[in-house]
């Protein structure tokens, strides 16, 4: 894809609606949408890279409660002819048909490549690439399995989706503080992008999942970007046609 002049790439990620509270999640959701309605002018394409919410299980016919504010914003903006895609993450990987049938998204569940003006990206959530966190892989693929989400769906959504969003509080706190920037040796997506780049070149890597903001140069002049996320940074990514570069968006 060429980029028609003007236009731009937008790349978001962690949202993570529903933490840590109603009130704050609000307000998180509100200023998510001030800024799609600030960069739809001249979006050509939007990506969002998975833990948009906190908690996620979607049932045959029950989805959910909350989030009508951002969900009612991707309908407009999917409406108006943007295209958006979206990816599973691991606090929301029990997304299933709601957001290709109700708003006509894509739901990737695994990473993908796109090559924009001759940049060639990959772009995925981030969870359980690369060497190591062996323990979540496995737990990875028994959540995925077809018959344990027909089993857990067996269970009363009050139940199951209450159920989701106390394990999903059980997990990491997302404290930049607690789990910062580690270097390329210890990074599990910075050596899952080294292990592509020996076999292919790839220009960008687009991250989210470690709630760091952060660009990272690899060999060949390739960029390693993770996104950062909206709790802490409220960092976002933009692609103009020659240049990827992460920034922070501020309300009015």
């Amino acid at each position: 894809m060429d980029l028609p002049e003007g236009k731009k790439i937008y790349f978001a990620s962690d949202f993570h609606f529903g933490i840590p509270d109603k009130e704050t999640s609000i307000a998180r959701e509100k200023r998510i949408c001030n800024w799609l309605d600030e960069i739809k002018a001249d979006a050509q394409h939007l990506y969002l890279v998975g833990d948009l919410f906190d908690a996620w299980f979607e049932y045959k016919k029950v989805v959910p409660k909350g989030y009508t504010r951002f969900l009612g914003k991707l309908a407009e903006l999917s409406d108006s002819g943007l295209p958006i895609e979206a990816f599973t993450g691991n606090h929301d990987l029990w997304m299933r048909g709601y957001f290709q049938d109700e708003l006509n998204i894509p739901v990737h569940h695994e990473p993908i490549e796109r090559t924009f003006n001759g940049k060639k990206f990959v772009i995925a959530h981030g969870d359980g690439l690369g060497p190591g966190d062996h323990g979540y892989k496995m737990l990875k693929g028994i959540l995925r399995n077809k018959f344990t989400q027909w089993l857990y769906r067996r269970i009363h959504p009050d139940t199951g989706v209450g159920m989701a969003e106390w394990f999903s509080r059980l997990g990491p706190k997302h404290s930049v503080e607690d789990d910062p920037f580690s270097g390329p040796e210890k990074e599990w997506l910075v050596q899952y992008a080294l292990q592509r780049l020996e076999n292919e070149h790839i220009d960008y890597f687009i991250f989210g999942h470690r709630h760091i903001a952060i660009e990272y140069p690899l060999p060949q002049n390739s960029l390693y970007v993770n996104l950062g996320d909206w709790i802490h940074y409220n960092s976002y990514g933009v692609f103009d046609g020659k240049d990827l570069e992460l920034k922070y968006y501020k309300d009015k």
